[in-house]
């Protein structure tokens, strides 16, 4: 009994009171989550080279990575886990632009730390196959356990085109499973979903350059690698290629936002229980909602329009 009143008093004591720092401590702890598990695969495929590990057991590893981070951090910060997500959601004015650079940090923060943990975790391991020398190109390179680069006959134009059809699809399809006005996918199924797509992705458009698709998952992790002891070449390998796993995300994002809106959503069929005035609000440029919707939660989607979660706000509780 005592040491329950302990745990009580500790909880307590340590409950953030800001819902900023709640959201940020979530996102980071989301995104460090998603790093250790895709880039753990990496590593114990590229020092086994090949005997504990493959391609498709990477990619695998990704999805379900995505899966658990999103149940992680979903309920609390909204699992963006990806700047081009919180991009998205800007756009769709359900989330504040203002929120875009501080979770981009956090997420970048998450994956740096992440990046450095994996690199703990598998030291002797790295070293060992590389025969204690950290090289970004080569036939015994281990760069590439941490971040994106492009293959040999991959040229920056082609490279960018991938990173943008990519993100694209990304975000059309989780637009497509949150929308409660589609196909809606069982309650509590979203980060399944979400995962089997990231899964989908890495096995179908891996081949190029990896399937970054997250500027975060990249920046974070060649960050760490170019302070840890592969040096400058991670920024200058692949006619500096370190640019577009950050730009074309953000662009594929805005193009599969564009391409949902303008081929699904705006054509949906007009609810009588909403207000006539309902879609000039949405569509109101600059606008923030009165409430930051977690992303992969039942029908968030529907939620940000219809003004669900009044109740939670009213008792003092972030919308769910």
């Amino acid at each position: 009994m005592s040491y329950a009143r302990w745990l009580g008093t500790l909880r307590t004591r340590c409950r953030l009171r800001s819902p900023l720092l709640r959201q940020c401590l979530a996102e980071f702890l989301g995104v460090f989550v998603l790093i250790i598990i895709t880039l753990s695969a990496s590593a114990q495929n590229v020092t086994s080279e090949g005997t504990k590990g493959n391609f498709l057991s990477s990619s695998l590893a990704s999805g379900v990575a995505v899966m658990v981070a999103v149940h992680v951090s979903g309920g609390v910060s909204g699992g963006h886990l990806n700047p081009a997500f919180s991009l998205t959601l800007c756009l769709l004015a359900q989330f504040p632009w203002w929120k875009l650079p501080v979770y981009f940090l956090i997420q970048l923060l998450g994956a740096f730390m992440g990046a450095g943990t994996v690199y703990v975790l598998y030291y002797d391991a790295i070293h060992s196959y590389s025969n204690g020398t950290l090289r970004v190109t080569g036939p015994r390179e281990t760069a590439s356990i941490f971040a994106t680069y492009p293959a040999p006959y991959l040229s920056i134009p082609n490279g960018f085109f991938d990173q943008v059809l990519g993100t694209g699809i990304l975000v059309l399809g989780i637009l497509a499973i949150i929308d409660a006005r589609n196909k809606r996918i069982p309650p509590g199924l979203d980060p399944l979903a979400v995962g089997l797509l990231v899964f989908s992705l890495s096995v179908a458009m891996g081949a190029n350059c990896s399937c970054a698709i997250n500027p975060a998952r990249d920046l974070g992790p060649r960050l760490f690698t170019y302070i840890a002891g592969w040096g400058p070449q991670v920024f200058s390998a692949g006619h500096c290629w370190w640019w577009v796993p950050i730009a074309a995300p953000m662009l594929g994002a805005t193009i599969g936002t564009a391409v949902y809106q303008f081929g699904v959503e705006f054509h949906h069929p007009a609810d009588p229980k909403e207000p006539e005035n309902s879609n000039l609000e949405k569509l109101e440029l600059g606008r923030e909602k009165e409430m930051d919707l977690p992303v992969y939660v039942v029908n968030a989607y529907a939620e940000s329009w219809t003004g669900a979660g009044t109740e939670s706000r009213s008792s003092g509780e972030p919308s769910k």
